[in-house]
């Protein structure tokens, strides 16, 4: 699957160099844009990093043991460009292009190397110890001296985003709590994206812990591990510098220092859309049919999914009531085999929910069993932020040819796509249907530029029976009436926005029958199989529009605030002496987000490079285009 076109290491003049001590180098990146200065001063390694001559972050430390002296033995510099090919993504080629510096660095007597890339969009920190003797406890430490009067964004599991929160207040603040990816804003400096990557590889690592340290007087994220034996590596500190904020979305860097792709043969990985059961479970249909759990629900899901070309049927929980090692009692609602055969014949995939509430299977036998079922794909429920056991399900599921959605906090495992993409998405967010203690536009905003950075996100998105879920009838999700602020055309939009190997739609195939020229929409997305990404418009928590390519035909989500607004769209990305068909999805003077939310308009067009559209929202609301050449 991976495709090189060239590889060039060799030390480019200009591009590398060396101040008059040899503890001073400066390493840029291959535009020249972007460049770190590395000094060593009485054993303590810093960097600082510039973009175009401006300190976007000041001399900071960076070590594998802080409490140790840092001496710099050796130091080699190289270049790479090259490009490989996702299994799936949200590009079909990544150009993979960077200067590299590589310091032997003793630290009182231990040998590491310390790796650094420098991207035209980002920076990557790895340190490996290269055969360890004996087990050694490391420290991966790293400071971040930001600008005082930057303002952070960070992830705040299923509530909404922390932020804006300005760096000198941190220190003031008793219960922030910080998690990755965390996003930086300053006012005439690009926008930072502070993670990691590649922490499936660095197998004795946990997730980076980030906090502000009143001693640095800086945020600073470490973590311990326990090294030894053969070569060790930590995961790759990142930090992401983009003009624009809704480019670091996009940025491919941390893919770039993922672990290339680990399986031999990913041919049966298949992205795609997904029905899903649980939170339908209590609408009633037009002919008087009432969902549950039961064979009958199961086959209407599985009718609609034949008919509408969608690839996935998820079953959720209570499939099962009780487990046992290497046993599980099923519900007498439903016939399993007989919803497994009638897949088969209608050429759906199945998906099948997992957690260990009711009990533990055993992982060791659980991917077999699925397998044996024919299940397509696990979703993995209630394990939290469990690092070995992410690592093991991953590998465990691919060797079963299992795609993995993990659920409920996750590890966000940066970067995994590309090394292992069975792990197709995760819930590194809040998905819509849930406590909605969170869940507004402006919330669904901030995720989407904030948590999406990290990865592919199962979010839910797509509810079509707003008035139904509003009145709170739903036997699985919030009852409290009229809480959920959107409409269906931004409901539509959001499953464009939100990156996704597997995009899972949660309402009645009802809903979306009653509203199939607008379903269109979302029917007709080659999911995960984008050729080109591109986020066009972003403020954060007020409104994005993302534009996605296949082949020569594009599909562009626009979502806005509670307040809603007007966004003008440039169709700069089509291509010259091209006229195109365009469907336009839209709200309506009638609609509104909480009032009257299903109210929208579908209509045909032509468009050509270089028309601006503007994109009319209703509060909460959203806009979709289809666009395709004209034959």
């Amino acid at each position: 699957m991976k495709a090189r076109i060239f590889t060039l290491l060799v030390a480019v003049l200009g591009v590398f160099a060396f101040g008059c001590k040899p503890n001073d180098l400066t390493l840029s990146s291959p535009d020249g844009g972007v460049a770190i200065k590395l000094t060593n001063n009485e054993g303590k390694l810093r960097y600082e990093v510039l973009s175009k001559d401006q300190n976007l972050i000041e001399p900071s430390e960076i070590s594998l043991f802080p409490d140790q002296q840092a001496t710099i033995i050796n130091s080699r510099t190289s270049s790479n460009n090259s490009s490989w090919e996702p299994v799936w993504g949200q590009f079909s080629k990544v150009q993979d292009h960077y200067n590299e510096l590589v310091l032997d660095v003793d630290y009182e007597g231990v040998a590491a190397q310390l790796f650094v890339r420098v991207y035209n969009n980002g920076i990557g920190f790895r340190y490996t110890l290269p055969n360890a003797e004996e087990a050694q406890e490391v420290t991966f430490l790293c400071q971040y001296q930001l600008i005082p009067e930057a303002a952070i964004y960070s992830p705040s599991g299923e509530r909404v985003p922390l932020g804006p929160v300005k760096l000198s207040d941190l220190g003031n603040e008793e219960e922030v709590r910080l998690k990755i990816p965390l996003v930086v804003e300053k006012a005439g400096t690009p926008y930072l994206s502070l993670l990691e990557s590649d922490l499936y590889s660095a197998t004795a690592f946990k997730t980076m812990k980030v906090r502000y340290d009143d001693v640095y007087g800086a945020l600073v994220s470490e973590n311990k591990a326990q090294l030894g034996g053969d070569e060790n590596t930590t995961p790759w500190r990142v930090i992401l510098i983009n003009e624009k904020l809704g480019d670091l979305v996009t940025n491919q860097v941390p893919l770039n220092l993922a672990t290339p792709l680990q399986l031999e043969d990913p041919s049966w990985i298949k992205p795609g859309k997904t029905l899903w059961d649980w939170r339908v479970h209590g609408f009633t249909a037009e002919d008087g049919f009432t969902y549950g759990i039961n064979t009958e629900s199961y086959k209407r899901f599985i009718d609609f999914a034949a008919e509408k070309d969608i690839e996935y049927f998820l079953i959720d929980d209570a499939w099962y009531t009780k487990v046992t090692p290497g046993h599980f009692e099923l519900s007498d609602k439903l016939d399993l085999q007989e919803v497994i055969d009638y897949a088969a014949e209608k050429d759906v995939e199945l998906l099948l929910y997992y957690d260990r509430r009711h009990g533990e299977y055993g992982d060791d036998k659980l991917f077999e069993y699925y397998a044996s079922l024919d299940m397509k794909g696990i979703k993995y429920g209630f394990m939290g932020s469990n690092e070995p056991f992410t690592r093991k399900a991953i590998s465990q599921s691919a060797e079963s040819k299992l795609l993995i959605d993990f659920h409920d906090g996750p590890v966000p495992m940066t970067g995994v796509a590309r090394t292992m993409p069975n792990a197709i998405t995760r819930e590194f967010c809040h998905a819509q249907q849930d406590s909605r203690r969170a869940f507004t536009p402006e919330t669904f905003i901030k995720m989407a530029l904030i948590n999406a950075i990290q990865g592919p996100l199962d979010m839910n998105n797509g509810n079509f029976d707003l008035t139904g879920i509003n009145q709170g009838k739903r036997e699985k999700g919030p009852r409290k009436t009229n809480s959920y602020m959107s409409t269906v055309v931004s409901e539509a939009a959001r499953t464009l926005v939100i990156h996704s190997g597997l995009v899972c739609i949660p309402d009645a195939p009802e809903a979306y029958a009653a509203k199939a020229d607008l379903f269109e929409f979302i029917q007709m997305q080659p999911v995960g199989k984008w050729d080109e990404s591109k986020v066009l418009h972003a403020q954060m928590g007020d409104f994005i529009t993302t534009a996605r390519r296949a082949g020569e035909e594009w599909f562009v989500g626009s979502v806005y605030d509670e307040r809603g607004g007007t966004l003008e769209i440039a169709l700069d990305f089509l291509n010259d002496d091209q006229e195109y068909l365009v469907t336009f999805y839209e709200d309506t003077n009638e609609t509104h987000g909480t009032t009257n939310p299903e109210a929208y308009q579908v209509r045909s067009g032509t468009v050509k490079k270089g028309d601006v559209i503007k994109a009319v929202m209703a509060p909460g609301g959203g806009h979709c285009m289809w666009i395709r050449p004209k034959e």
